[in-house]
């Protein structure tokens, strides 16, 4: 079972997040246990700005299992397709061209992501598994 990884659950388990930290924590487990844990260069480049170093947060990936896996061609084609959707639907916001790549890679290079935004990928990823810590 291959399992994306979001940014938001990243950050509740290397932020000790007081509301979701321990959840996320237990979650992630069990995704290592059922298999692979991925994430994508967006997830990685956002996490990366949390930490002092990159060789800080790459030491932090790769103690919990987390492993680098690149969009493919097609992957980024159907983010394309789904930011295009999300603006005739009349979406206002710019900068949000990173969650489409998220899921879009979740959608096509993994078995299901594991994020707490299942809202928003269910809407422009129909068909993609989702899991959450709630």
């Amino acid at each position: 079972m291959i399992t994306a990884i979001d940014t938001n659950v990243l950050l509740d388990v290397f932020g000790a997040d007081p509301t979701f930290g321990l959840r996320s924590k237990e979650v992630v487990r069990s995704c290592i246990d059922e298999g692979t844990l991925v994430a994508c260069e967006v997830v990685w480049a956002e996490i990366s700005s949390f930490f002092p170093s990159q060789d800080s947060a790459l030491a932090a990936m790769r103690r919990i299992g987390v492993e680098f896996s690149p969009l493919t061609l097609e992957s980024a084609l159907s983010a394309s397709k789904a930011w295009k959707s999300y603006k005739v639907r009349g979406g206002k916001r710019q900068r949000v061209v990173p969650d489409f790549l998220i899921g879009a890679h979740a959608f096509h290079q993994a078995d299901r992501l594991l994020t707490r935004d299942r809202g928003f990928y269910r809407a422009y990823f129909t068909g993609l598994r989702l899991l959450g810590p709630e």
